[in-house]
């Protein structure tokens, strides 16, 4: 039954993607707001899709965090699944941080290319991130919030990545507010396999994080521990065998 009602998920998400993607061409002439508005729609279907399909529902603790302003979100990153919701439910627009490619995907591609986020392009090197700092602080401006993957990939349920620091120093260069969000949407919708299960995923939002006058290395260590300790706290079963602090292990400063 699972594997069933996986195959139909996934032709669900294929039937409806191409319509949507046609529309976001057909909507390119007009202002943001109306194209983000339209766009969302879809990953607001494939939810409801997964709730109906696939038995996947949610609950949200602590948007009440989030200030009336735009931040930084920096995100424990398990599925598909958060990049769908945060897009779809975020109290104000976000943008992603992603890589150039992923702008030449058919219909998908051209969706997120439509909505003025934030692309990578890698063959810039160091200069890389200086443009992402460009990109961010036009779009906090905006008034629009930027998601970011600390963990840079997404991690397999009970474990921990390495916290890379692009997201602290994109936050303290714009002079943003950071806000942890832990989530532990990989039981129901893991990376491998892709055979996808019900049951309720849970979005825990942290208080905001300053980063005036603060190093990276500081702040990143601020989302590490929080991040970590909630996932403990809102998925303690898959850290039954995680020794020590909940954030155990040294923490690392990297390049984004």
């Amino acid at each position: 039954m699972p594997l069933i009602r996986t195959l139909l998920f996934l032709i669900f998400q294929a039937v409806t993607v191409v319509p949507f993607g046609i529309g976001c061409l057909l909507l390119a002439p007009l202002p943001l707001s109306m194209r983000y508005a339209f766009t969302i729609r879809w990953p607001r279907l494939v939810l409801w899709g997964a709730r109906v399909i696939l038995g996947i529902r949610w609950e949200v603790k602590g948007w009440e965090n989030l200030p009336d302003a735009p931040v930084v979100l920096l995100s424990k990153h398990q599925s598909t699944w958060e990049t769908l919701f945060y897009v779809a439910y975020a109290p104000r627009e976000v943008c992603f941080v992603f890589k150039r490619e992923l702008l030449y995907l058919p219909f998908f591609g051209w969706g997120i290319g439509l909505l003025n986020m934030i692309h990578i392009d890698r063959s810039q090197g160091r200069d890389a991130f200086e443009s992402v700092v460009a990109q961010g602080q036009r779009k906090l401006a905006e008034g629009r919030s930027i998601v970011m993957f600390p963990e840079g990939t997404r991690i397999p349920v009970g474990q921990q990545g390495q916290y890379k620091s692009g997201g602290a120093r994109l936050a303290i260069r714009t002079g943003a507010l950071v806000v942890p969000i832990a989530v532990n949407s990989g039981h129901c919708w893991p990376k491998k396999p892709i055979i996808k299960s019900p049951g309720l995923i849970t979005v825990s939002v942290g208080p905001p994080i300053q980063t005036a006058n603060r190093r990276p290395d500081q702040v990143n260590a601020d989302v590490m521990n929080w991040i970590e300790s909630e996932m403990r706290r809102i998925d303690p079963g898959a850290y039954r065998d995680t020794p020590g602090h909940p954030a155990a292990g040294a923490m690392h400063e990297a390049t984004s």
